[in-house]
């Protein structure tokens, strides 16, 4: 079975793509983020370790981890981030890995796996390729103004912390160029996918 990586970033366009593999490749699409909040669910691997570090005030009424509570606590420390890291990270690589293996299983003939932090995690080790989603930063810009509702400020913060153009060239197997129409990245897509 063929794994791939996708990384990209914010709003250059990578749902896009996963959504195309999914649709027209039977793709299984694996998304970290979606893991990681999977994981911290109750009765799930990352909950009761995250619950006793940080304790009781980060719950909800209905005893999920309220992520805007924990948000606050871990982005106004980064010790604490780091040791809600230490948590989920290895929990999410873990499932990825698990649901990987049920898709090989299952007979699929590729898995694709996202990650906003795939290089900063080494998703790579286990992909078969990773390809990079690019788009032009001013295009990115808008998609998020438009999209999300985002400030140019909150936008510079964001792209401040993510991998620039160049590392993500450097560490990636393949680049789809995602500035143009949804066709001309489908038709990209569809070249890879013969090769």
């Amino acid at each position: 079975m063929k794994i791939l990586g996708v990384t990209g970033g914010v709003g250059a366009g990578k749902s896009t793509v996963l959504k195309y593999l999914e649709e027209a490749y039977g793709a299984c699409v694996i998304q970290a983020d979606q893991v990681g909040h999977e994981v911290m669910e109750p009765g799930e691997t990352a909950y009761e370790k995250i619950l006793r570090y940080f304790g009781p005030q980060i719950l909800s009424e209905d005893l999920r981890i309220d992520r805007g509570i924990l948000g606050a606590i871990v982005f106004a420390d980064p010790d604490k981030l780091k040791a809600l890291n230490a948590i989920v990270h290895p929990a999410v690589k873990k499932e990825i890995l698990r649901r990987i293996a049920w898709a090989e299983a299952e007979g699929k003939a590729c898995a694709v796996v996202e990650a906003a932090l795939f290089l900063e995690e080494k998703y790579d080790a286990f992909c078969g390729e990773t390809w990079y989603i690019y788009t032009n930063e001013d295009e990115r810009r808008r998609r998020l103004r438009e999209s999300r509702g985002y400030t140019d400020e909150r936008i510079g913060q964001i792209f401040g912390n993510q991998k620039s153009h160049e590392e993500f060239v450097s560490r990636c197997t393949y680049v789809i160029d995602n500035n143009g129409t949804a066709e001309d990245t489908c038709r990209q897509i569809d070249k890879r996918m013969r090769e």
